[in-house]
């Protein structure tokens, strides 16, 4: 059916009504729903797959430890995750390793989180949403959104809906009409890709292999559940351990190295994870379980997170590389921040406005914070500091507090953050031809995926 076609159907079919209307059952759309529902909304979740479905993003940080318990699930996923007490990084070529404890962050009550399967993750949120009262329907995608009104960001509690077109998985039409539009829909991006403001990353073009794979070695005790990043000439890799045995492995590299590919997505991918020997080893033992999946255009970011009557969440609004594991969290925590603005709309009209201002400060500060060592990661002073870390003035602990997604809160943790990126200034300069290196190569792949897209 084309768009024009639904558009007529949707104004001649008579609708259903909610207060808000979720798209996307992910963490950030279940997270919103969830509260939203609890808070006494009309909450409709449209969920295009069936749960369990699978997902990547199996690292969560342990700043999702306290999101996990407000939606009373942390027993739940205890139950299906594997103990994650830190985070390795590991040199290219001479194997150099860091472990960097959650327990030495800032603030020691957060010493840990979980690695887990996202299907499990995810199914254990959806239905943790329905159970707190919002109507879940999975199999069900939403194709066209109509406004009824302007869609500017006036704060005031909208007169007029939001008018959704879903297809059911039999080919049903269902139109909802709802005040208020959450888009959660993950990397799908359907409003940032419908009002024209999704934008590429200029910054940090990477793209991604990654598959599981079972007998990979792992290490003993607590440091059997770390996430481990190996960097290597043209990127990095995660190695995630899973409770059931299995380990996720990916590669997030250049485009310009992906686009060298010549053979199939499999054997490319097994030959990438050959140039690095120390992720090799883990892995010399070990069976492809699952297919290869490849990834392009990987970082990209909305110029808006919001209008008078619709906010992106999560992956809907931003993606970043996924080097520090932040996606999960992010997403969760704006939803958190969607369903608080939302339900300040509707029982406080007057303060609507601020309470959308502060939803856009919260769902920009995440992916600004993490991007200023993201968009360095690979850069040989950065490698430096991760690997050679020192505490004075406590900038380890700051770091460890990024790296637990502590960056919401009250954790005086700023200064010393920029502090370290003087450091990390002082050291590029004192390298200086080294870091002109770096920086003329990462310009070259930039520029090579600008032109490729344009």
């Amino acid at each position: 059916m084309a768009p024009s076609d639904r558009l007529k159907q949707m104004a001649e079919t008579t609708p259903q009504s909610c207060d808000v209307l979720v798209i996307g059952g992910g963490p950030g759309g279940s997270t919103a729903a969830a509260l939203l529902a609890e808070k006494g909304h009309r909450v409709v979740l449209l969920e295009k797959a069936r749960h369990p479905r699978f997902h990547i993003g199996e690292s969560l940080l342990p700043a999702n430890l306290p999101i996990m318990d407000r939606l009373g699930v942390t027993a739940q996923v205890r139950a299906i995750g594997m103990e994650k007490w830190a985070a390795e990084f590991v040199s290219p070529g001479d194997g150099r390793h860091q472990e960097f404890s959650f327990a030495r962050a800032w603030d020691k009550s957060l010493p840990m989180a979980y690695q887990v399967r996202r299907s499990e993750f995810d199914h254990i949120l959806i239905r943790r949403a329905a159970e707190m009262g919002a109507r879940v329907i999975e199999g069900c995608r939403v194709r066209d959104v109509e406004f009824l009104r302007d869609a500017a960001a006036t704060g005031s509690a909208p007169s007029v809906p939001v008018r959704v077109c879903a297809e059911h998985e039999n080919g049903d039409t269902q139109i909802w009409e709802a005040g208020y539009l959450v888009d959660a829909s993950g990397r799908d991006t359907l409003l940032g890709n419908r009002l024209n403001i999704k934008e590429r990353n200029k910054k940090h073009d990477s793209a991604a292999l990654f598959a599981h794979f079972s007998g990979a070695r792992r290490e003993s005790g607590k440091r059997e559940g770390n996430i481990v990043v190996f960097w290597f000439e043209h990127g990095w890799f995660w190695f995630i351990p899973l409770a059931d045995g299995s380990t996720s492995v990916g590669a997030v590299v250049w485009p310009q190295y992906m686009k060298s590919r010549k053979t199939s997505v499999r054997e490319f991918f097994m030959d990438t994870l050959a140039l690095c020997p120390p992720l090799a080893e883990r892995l010399r033992e070990a069976v492809l379980i699952s297919d290869v999946e490849a990834t392009g255009n990987y970082s990209y970011s909305c110029t808006r997170s919001h209008g008078a009557n619709y906010l992106l969440v999560g992956d809907a609004f931003s993606f970043i590389d996924p080097v520090f594991s932040s996606g999960v969290m992010l997403a969760m925590n704006g939803g958190i921040a969607a369903a608080d603005a939302i339900h300040a709309c509707r029982t406080e009209p007057a303060r609507g406005r601020a309470a959308l201002e502060r939803f856009d400060r919260i769902s920009r500060h995440g992916p600004r914070e993490f991007s200023w060592f993201i968009y360095r990661i690979t850069n040989p002073a950065m490698r430096e500091l991760f690997l050679d870390p020192r505490n004075v003035f406590r900038v380890e602990e700051a770091l460890l507090s990024l790296l637990a997604g502590d960056i919401f809160g009250s954790t005086p943790i700023w200064g010393r953050l920029r502090l370290f990126k003087l450091i990390f200034f002082w050291l590029s300069l004192a390298n200086l031809g080294r870091t002109i290196r770096a920086w003329r190569r990462r310009a070259i792949d930039i520029r090579s995926e600008a032109e490729h897209m344009t």
